[in-house]
């Protein structure tokens, strides 16, 4: 059986305050969580003493264009059509960097 999910790595997403941001698999994000910040911005996942298990259900994790990463809830982010030529290279380019 295939598993359900509402994102994929590579997805360009855009928050409910209106920063955009690339969906990162966790192989990525295993790789960049000690040398990035975490924003902690409106709408990302807290659970007091929860591990950031990634189901891109429930836990997304997300690189925006800040330079800053969060593991966001599903609810308050959203895919995003506009601007995917100009905003999603950059990021990708963000990325390769770290």
């Amino acid at each position: 059986m295939e598993k359900k999910t509402l994102f994929k790595p590579g997805d360009l997403v855009k928050s409910f305050t209106g920063q955009h941001g690339l969906i990162i698999s966790t192989k990525t994000f295993d790789k960049i969580r000690d040398k990035v910040k975490q924003g902690r911005r409106p709408g990302h996942f807290f659970a007091a003493g929860c591990p950031d298990s990634i189901d891109y259900l429930l836990k997304v994790p997300v690189f925006f264009e800040d330079g800053t990463y969060d593991i966001m809830k599903p609810m308050n982010i959203k895919k995003a059509n506009e601007d995917i030529e100009k905003k999603k290279p950059k990021l990708e380019e963000m990325l390769e960097i770290i």
